[in-house]
């Protein structure tokens, strides 16, 4: 007898409030084999059935009860020098990619009205997110070290509630500026690591890397697509959505080949520099 099709919403769900985050990983990775392994038709389905169900607002997603959220400005700076510095960057990355995974299945639990394939993008990404996270977990048990076992901040999760509104919004500033600011700090990061004779750690960064400038695209083209349908011009939509305290994310310098390369404009790259200026200059008076 075979199996009933899969509700691939219903499943993302599911995922995005599972508290126990190897599992969440793993299921994450899994239901994009499924996704990409399924008929178009089964695809249709799902996204049929889910229609009529109601959307709801998340404070919270799944997640386990450590590591314990502080305030990020709490958080103690490390440098790379020393094995307790990189245990705590490998940590915070292992906790970005743990909220990247939910932020990917939030996109596609969230806005199940999109294109098909805007659904597999966002499967897509959550499975990258979540073998990111299982790189970055075993390699903090190859020093000693539990997921959880220091302090994490909820700046990713905090931008999820402010953007579940609105496709648009969430495409603008996740992706095109949380995720596209590891674009910028992730070479000197590896550079370093290497340095250190971190090998092993630093390969794991430059696979993140290369994966984040495909995420980034896939928010850049989604933003692009939601904009034409609703007959909007997104540079000028870009400069109004990070007015205000959005634009605090904008940090330079920025890695422009990594951007353009990830489908940012030349117009939108002045755009970023002017709202940054802009932000500082207003954090001023």
């Amino acid at each position: 007898m075979a199996n009933p099709p899969i509700d691939f919403i219903l499943a993302a769900e599911e995922l995005l409030l599972l508290k126990e985050p190897v599992e969440k990983a793993n299921r994450s990775i899994e239901l994009a084999k499924q996704w990409f392994g399924s008929s178009l038709q089964e695809q249709q389905q799902a996204q049929a059935h889910s229609s009529a169900g109601a959307v709801r607002h998340l404070p919270e997603a799944g997640r386990p009860e450590q590591p314990v959220l502080v305030d990020a400005q709490s958080l103690p700076k490390r440098g790379l020098g020393s094995e307790h510095g990189r245990v705590a960057l490998l940590h915070s990355l292992a906790h970005i990619e743990f909220n990247a995974i939910n932020l990917a299945l939030d996109a596609v639990y969230r806005f199940r009205e999109m294109p098909l394939d805007y659904i597999g993008d966002w499967l897509r990404v959550a499975s990258d997110e979540g073998q990111h996270f299982m790189l970055l977990v075993d390699r903090l048990d190859s020093l000693g070290v539990k997921y959880g076992d220091l302090p994490a901040h909820d700046g990713l999760w905090e931008m999820a509630r402010r953007t579940d509104h609105d496709v648009l919004v969430r495409m603008a500033l996740v992706p095109r500026i949380l995720e596209a600011r590891g674009l910028d700090v992730a070479p000197p990061m590896i550079k370093k690591l290497r340095a250190q004779k971190d090998h092993l750690s630093a390969d794991i960064l430059d696979r993140i890397y290369t994966d984040e400038i495909t995420h980034v695209d896939i928010g850049n083209r989604w933003f692009r697509y939601v904009c034409e349908q609703r007959g909007l011009n997104g540079v000028d939509v870009f400069r109004d959505l990070l007015k205000g305290h959005a634009s605090a994310y904008l940090r330079s310098p920025y890695n422009d080949a990594a951007r353009l390369q990830a489908g940012f404009s030349e117009a939108e790259m002045v755009v970023i520099r002017e709202m940054e200026i802009e932000y500082k200059q207003a954090a001023r008076h």
